[in-house]
């Protein structure tokens, strides 16, 4: 069976390992073997070819990584696949789904080539769904992309997956240093995009960051707090708008569409002119900004952007930090 299915020769000038990956694709590609049915074992493949266990299991991991391998402790590996087209499977574990992270994986499947299969999963802030997720689907995936949010204490389940297989996503933890990252700065981008609006935040007489705590990250705290001291501006930190005043003068800063929706509704019930009689940002650009009351200002990072050089960090095996773009949008809701 060994020979059926795998065949090596000393004269081609492919590496035993890439042999050993192409026999298993022909032997699919023609019918010897379909989904379910067993391949020859490790040591039968070494022992046939007087290879090491290693060069045989750096085939099989790549080709469990493809998604074309399955392994079942103490019974072996199956074929769990036919699919031969699918040259790299990329993990994609995100925090939470909204319309920019949406933005972010259109781009990054966008940019990707054809033969490669991404699959989306969602951790929800919760460190035991995280670490479910990818103890899960350990060497599963040729690349592992991780978006880490606000969880702590993550490298033990990181370290878990092959170090030059992972990607960072959206924010830089110091726990994870020497990973490649894409990276949001939180801190500047809040700055900065507060700074590039400074002209006409001076006919308001406050400023005020709507910030929840939990989910956010500190760095618009930090970041606005920065700002209004520099240029010694008014300003307060509500922790949610319910039960808060909203007066003539006031320019809100907002982390979330939903708070977005119940101070534009606010703003209708008060007879509050949008824009004249009260400012806002929202934190995140979306095409629904582009349109709710006549347009609303944001503060947000290139979500596209990031899509696109997470992509080639992907295809082309990429490491280091980059700091994704950050700009102020300003519309008539300032």
């Amino acid at each position: 069976m060994v020979k059926k299915i795998i065949k090596i020769t000393s004269e081609h000038s492919q590496a035993k390992y890439r042999q050993i990956i192409q026999s298993v694709i022909n032997a699919i590609g023609e019918g010897l073997l379909t989904k379910g049915d067993k391949v020859p074992s490790i040591n039968e493949i070494a022992n046939e070819y007087n290879l090491s266990r290693d060069t045989v299991m750096l085939a099989f991991n790549e080709l469990k990584a493809r998604g074309i391998l399955g392994a079942v402790p103490g019974k072996g590996y199956f074929v769990e696949s036919a699919n031969i087209s699918i040259e790299k499977k990329v993990l994609l574990l995100f925090d939470e789904l909204n319309s920019f992270k949406e933005e972010l994986y259109n781009a990054f499947i966008e940019n990707l080539p054809d033969d490669t299969q991404v699959d989306i999963y969602f951790h929800h802030f919760d460190s035991n769904v995280f670490t479910s997720l990818i103890k899960e689907r350990v060497g599963k995936y040729s690349a592992y992309v991780i978006m880490p949010a606000n969880l702590t204490n993550i490298l033990p389940v990181i370290q878990l997956l092959p170090k030059d297989k992972v990607y960072v996503i959206d924010r830089k933890l110091d726990e994870l240093q020497g990973y490649p990252v894409i990276y949001q700065s939180f801190d500047e981008d809040m700055y900065c995009g507060l700074e590039a609006g400074s002209e006409i935040l001076q006919k308001y007489q406050k400023l005020i960051l709507v910030y929840p705590g939990g989910k956010e990250p500190k760095g618009f705290l930090t970041g606005f707090g920065r700002f209004c001291a520099d240029y010694n501006f008014p300003h307060e930190v509500y922790d949610q708008l319910k039960d808060k005043p909203i007066n003539k003068g006031d320019v809100f800063i907002l982390p979330n569409d939903r708070m977005l929706i119940r101070l534009v509704k606010r703003c209708w019930e008060q007879k509050l002119a949008i824009g004249t009689d009260v400012g806002i940002i929202s934190i995140n650009e979306s095409a629904l900004k582009e349109v709710v009351a006549n347009g609303i200002s944001t503060i947000s990072t290139d979500f596209k952007l990031m899509g696109k050089t997470l992509a080639d960090f992907v295809e082309n095996n990429k490491s280091g930090e980059v700091k994704n773009v950050s700009r102020f949008m300003q519309r008539l809701s300032l």
